[in-house]
């Protein structure tokens, strides 16, 4: 890793394809050297960080473009080294042009993430963070964009990196222990460690329970519109969508495989899937639909059960309800219980249980809108807690805390300080994990190779 540092590297920061501009990004020892060389303008090599200077880039005496160049001297840059940034325009030709000039001063084209990896391995972003950048980069929500945000500014980094060293300590104390192990002294209070344990693991349970909610903001909320045939999924998918997203028709059966499209509803992206009428049938195809629909329900954060009051009596309604509240139960899932065709067939009674709506003339969506917000419970994104939704992060945390239950279960039944210091140090690692303390070629490897080029 230390060794491809030495060497600068070059990609297009902005999307392929013709625009207005193209920005340039080198980074490394070299970077300012190596523009100056094609550079007609200032002194590039003479100029202040944090400056931008007007000029052209030339190829021998062939004038390629004219450009505008931003320096940041090292270390005050992204990446921690001289990086430069061109803006030039948005000519293809001219981005291949400019990067083939710099690769044959001595620069190479970037990796997928190699900017963000040479930033954590100069100290200027920890490994949690490097990875809320492509989440930066990747949202499509007010939500997902506020939490990438909040973890790349430090979020529960910042806390986990405290805790660690508090934890190191103790490790320290209890590995000087080990070295007076004959003499039978005490030199971590066991207390004071059980006090710091219970501490940490409360973070890390919390932690853990918040991924459920981190995962939907960051892919979306799946919301299965489930319900017999005919009684208004497809017409309530599109009327959610303000588009003929699913074809409507007096048919029974006729959608018979699932229908996905997304709506954001206040900065939430919620994934409605529009599925096969449950009901049995000979159709082979439509059956087919019908284990899909059962499918959806069992991996979905909603549940959207949509019925017909005129044609589902009361005890048919609460079989279908008792069942579907025990699988979304089991997957802990919210399950929403919605009655349609309120315009021909008004409930006798409203309860809160059930909200009743017309697909066909839109009246009473806000409601069902208001029910999927508070299914998402977003008190916790608008509080500012922490809030984990990197898969990777919540493995490392589920570890962690294992580990920590093994250091608590040895202080409670005192075990050998060796054993303690050995749960202790796998907690330290797990944690250590999260933040890069801990890291090996393969990880970052595969954390940086999603990364977009020039990121």
């Amino acid at each position: 890793m230390n060794q491809h540092q030495e060497e600068t590297i070059v990609a297009l920061a902005t999307p392929n394809g013709i625009g207005a501009i193209g920005v340039i990004r080198l980074s490394g020892p070299d970077a300012i050297k190596i523009i100056n060389s094609v550079f007609k303008g200032k002194d590039l090599e003479k100029q202040d960080s944090h400056t931008i200077h007007f000029g052209t880039i030339r190829n021998g005496e062939t004038v390629v473009d004219e450009v505008l160049v931003s320096l940041f001297i090292a270390p005050k840059s992204y990446t921690k080294e001289n990086v430069v940034e061109i803006s030039c325009h948005g000519s293809k030709y001219i981005i291949d042009t400019i990067i083939r000039l710099f690769i044959k001063q001595g620069a190479r084209l970037a990796k997928p993430g190699e900017f963000t990896l040479r930033a954590f391995l100069n100290g200027g972003l920890d490994l949690s963070q490097a990875e809320a950048v492509a989440d930066l980069i990747a949202s499509n929500s007010k939500a997902s964009h506020q939490l990438a945000l909040q973890q790349m500014r430090g979020g529960y980094s910042n806390e986990l990196k405290a805790l660690r060293e508090r934890l190191i300590h103790f490790a320290s104390m209890i590995e000087l222990e080990l070295d007076f192990s004959e003499e039978d002294v005490e030199f971590a209070n066991r207390e004071e460690l059980k006090k710091l344990i219970l501490h940490i693991h409360q973070i890390v349970f919390k932690l853990i329970q918040s991924f459920d909610l981190g995962n939907v903001i960051k892919n979306g909320v799946p919301v299965v519109i489930a319900g017999k045939p005919n009684v208004g999924k497809s017409t309530l998918l599109n009327a959610l969508l303000n588009e003929e997203r699913a074809i409507v028709s007096e048919i029974a059966g006729t959608t018979r495989d699932t229908i996905e499209d997304e709506m954001n509803i206040k900065g939430i992206n919620f994934r409605f899937i529009d599925t096969a009428g449950i009901r049995e049938t000979q159709d082979i195809v439509e059956a087919k639909g019908v284990e899909r629909t059962f499918e959806k329900i069992k991996s979905s954060a909603v549940v959207m059960y949509l019925f017909d009051p005129a044609e589902t009596p009361a005890s048919e309604l609460q079989q279908i309800l008792t069942d579907l509240k025990a699988v979304t139960a089991q997957n802990n899932s919210t399950l929403l219980v919605v009655s349609n065709k309120s315009d021909i067939h008004p409930l006798a009674t409203q309860t809160d249980q059930i909200i009743s709506i017309s697909a066909k003339d839109k009246s009473n969506l806000h409601l069902l809108e208001d029910a999927l917000l508070d299914a998402v419970n977003l008190n916790s994104l608008n509080s500012d807690e922490v809030i984990v939704s990197n898969i990777r992060h919540l493995e490392a945390l589920k570890k962690a805390d294992e580990s920590l239950n093994r250091v608590l279960a040895g202080i409670d039944n005192p075990v050998t300080s060796d054993f303690l210091a050995l749960d202790i140090k796998q907690a330290l690692h797990y944690l250590g994990e999260i933040v890069g303390a801990v890291t090996t070629d393969d990880l970052l490897d595969n954390i940086f190779s999603k990364f977009c080029i020039g990121k």
